[in-house]
């Protein structure tokens, strides 16, 4: 038997509201629940929709954004295909932001941030200002502006190299994933969401990340690497001074 939940036993189990419950069923993100009488109750299958725009808030989706992608997947979806769509997204869910103070963002930093690193920080993306308190975006991203600053490179040429690796990343990103939901996902589609299937496509997204990763760092050193040799004029690798080096 389901089992049927009162939507008090709903927000519980969810960590969302009452409130915000009723304003998504209202949009029709999750299904109405089932009535009995003056009770509404609700089931595995609404928990799992509400992790899952859980799970997309915390990837920086607007409500309008949610509201598109819920709109592809059915309202009766079971709970476990609802579950493979959160595995798609889980390894790529960042770390939440978080409100620190500035004694505290000097602290993440190891040392005094002066204002014009805090400027500079905030236009890179990594923090916000907010009147006393700041928004962090991540320990990450601190850790990934502090080490550009510490380049002492041009500050202009480091926004323009973070704005370069944006843009080929996120070019990157959505033609990765653009083969996954040709290719892998199709399949699963086409066979008809077969259980085992499924199960294997789980497992395989948690191996995904670091596989992933690792091939995006490998072939980026090698691509500078190449880059770099391609740059150097022919006349300079010939007068360097193991080319002219003595062969007795």
């Amino acid at each position: 038997m389901v089992d049927e939940l009162t939507i008090a036993e709903l927000a519980t189990r969810t960590g969302i509201s009452v409130r915000t419950i009723r304003f998504y069923t209202g949009l029709g993100l999750i299904p109405p629940p089932v009535v009995r009488g003056r009770l509404g109750l609700y089931d595995e299958c609404h928990a799992a929709r509400l992790q899952l725009i859980r799970d997309l808030q915390e990837l920086g989706f607007t409500l309008a954004a949610i509201e598109g992608y819920l709109a592809r997947i059915p309202l009766d979806r079971s709970p476990e295909d609802l579950a493979l769509h959160r595995a798609l997204l889980a390894p790529w869910l960042p770390e939440a932001p978080e409100i620190v103070s500035r004694a505290e963002l000097d602290a993440r930093a190891g040392r005094i941030l002066d204002d014009d690193e805090l400027a500079q920080l905030a236009t890179l993306g990594v923090i916000h200002s907010d009147g006393d308190a700041w928004t962090l975006t991540s320990p990450e991203m601190l850790s990934y502006g502090l080490s550009l600053l510490g380049t002492e490179i041009d500050f202009a040429v480091q926004l323009a190299s973070a704005q370069i690796i944006e843009a080929h990343t996120s070019a990157l990103a959505t033609e990765l994933v653009a083969l996954f939901h040709n290719t892998v996902l199709r399949e699963y589609r086409e066979r008809g969401r077969p259980p085992e299937l499924r199960d294997r496509l789980i497992a395989l997204l948690e191996r995904l990340k670091p596989v992933t990763v690792d091939g995006v760092v490998t072939n980026f050193q090698l691509a500078v690497n190449r880059a770099i040799r391609e740059s150097v004029p022919a006349s300079a690798e010939a007068s360097s001074p193991q080319s002219g080096a003595s062969h007795d």
